[in-house]
């Protein structure tokens, strides 16, 4: 059962009670991200978050990290676009060490500067080593690519540059603005006792002040346009697409079906066409990412230089036959049974309940039933996919990008014109 509690300083509660596990997991989302950031500070989202476990008035780095080790714990954060979250998950009876931990970190971080420096150098080598995974970097060049200079299209990480120039006061000062009761969801799913976790979560955040500043949302304008990053590496990673829905819109799972149908498995078209019978690529797949006013839609192909023409081809050939010929029933049946099986597969995980609350909220002020979900994935309809498919994948419209040996992006423009 899932409950749900406002705060009267604004902080969401939401927990779910899961009474057949052992296992509880709690996570605290900030709703800020790298979209949030002005271009000076670009990267500082990350930033804090790995600052968040370098001590605080409380603990030291080692202690924070040796707590939840010491039970047989998880502890752990990551950065989004849109949000922060910081998570664990423990056996039940150590919900309130867990909590501790967290709140520990996100109220009483010192932030010292000998840390921050430290954190520093280790950030600039995690860009180093995103540089040097180019089946990484791709994505980011292409949202860079298609979005140009809109804060959705740069890198989560941030820039080398600007994080060796981040001080202490620009970051605590972002802590202090974005860090608020109003910008703060609190998620617990597992073995637990809702009125007991919503009392020990209220006595903690109860007693915190500030509000949130309205996000600022601008619309992303999409771009089409080519670019080629250069890389003495032996293939090509490619990323081909287009605008694609904000989670909120009402055919979204309309969308998820066509990603699901082209690119979303072994079984997808893109999957059998270019790998399995023609052997041209190693990985291929799709993906269709939501924000609150955008989306996003890419394939994604890693293959040698000769082999691009070819696949460029099967990409767009598989595109044009879902527009003007639909897709089979039994394709269609499979792709709701795969996104029916991945739902339902993935509530049996409680960091995943934890965290489908945690999102749900930030982006719908609600919870969508599974049961519901469910239903509208059945109630879509192969005149809706080839209509979606003609409207939002017209590859006039297409963004591409690319990491790869290339001297300069004549060959990958010459290919692309022959097929449009």
């Amino acid at each position: 059962m899932i409950n749900k509690i406002l705060l009267d300083n604004g902080v969401n509660l939401l927990t779910e009670d899961i009474p057949h596990v052992r296992s509880v997991a709690v996570g605290i989302w900030v709703n800020v991200g790298s979209r949030d950031e002005n271009e000076p500070v670009a990267g500082i989202s990350h930033f804090i978050e790995h600052l968040m476990f370098k001590g605080t008035e409380n603990r030291t780095a080692k202690e924070i990290a040796e707590a939840l080790d010491a039970v047989g714990g998880q502890l752990n954060a990551f950065t989004t676009k849109e949000y922060t979250c910081y998570y664990a998950k423990v056996l039940d009876e150590h919900f309130e060490l867990a909590l501790d931990i967290l709140t520990d970190m996100l109220f009483n971080s010192k932030f010292d500067s000998a840390d921050i420096d430290r954190e520093r150098n280790v950030i600039i080598e995690e860009i180093k080593m995103y540089e040097d995974t180019p089946d990484e970097l791709v994505h980011d060049v292409f949202a860079g690519t298609i979005w140009d200079v809109h804060p959705l299209g740069r890198p989560i990480i941030g820039y080398a540059e600007v994080i060796r120039d981040l001080s202490r006061e620009t970051i605590t000062d972002y802590v202090g603005s974005h860090y608020v009761p109003g910008n703060i969801v609190v998620t617990v799913a597992g073995n637990i006792n809702h009125a007991a976790v919503a009392e020990k979560i209220s006595s903690i955040f109860e007693k915190r002040k500030g509000s949130a500043r309205p996000r600022i949302i601008e619309l992303p304008q999409p771009k089409r346009e080519i670019t080629c990053r250069s890389k003495e590496i032996e293939q090509v990673h490619l990323c081909v697409g287009a605008p694609g829905l904000p989670l909120d819109h009402e055919q979204i799972y309309v969308f998820q079906l066509v990603n699901t149908i082209l690119g979303g498995g072994l079984s997808s078209r893109l999957f059998q066409e270019i790998r399995e019978q023609r052997g041209l690529v190693y990985s291929v797949y799709s993906y269709h990412s939501s924000y609150h006013d955008a989306g996003l839609f890419c394939i994604y192909a890693g293959l040698s230089k000769e082999n691009l023409n070819p696949a460029l081809e099967l990409i767009f050939k598989e595109i044009k036959d879902i527009q003007q010929n639909g897709v089979t029933g039994q394709e269609l049946r499979r792709a709701k049974d795969q996104l029916k099986g991945n739902l339902l597969l993935s509530l049996e995980n409680v960091n995943t309940r934890m965290s489908r609350l945690g999102k749900s909220q930030l982006y719908l002020g609600k919870v969508v039933p599974p049961e519901e979900i469910v239903l509208r994935i059945e109630k879509v309809t192969g005149d809706e996919i080839r209509k979606l498919a003609m409207e939002k994948l017209d590859p006039n419209n297409f963004a591409l990008a690319s990491v790869g040996p290339w001297d300069d992006c004549k060959a990958l423009e010459e290919a692309v014109s022959k097929l449009l």
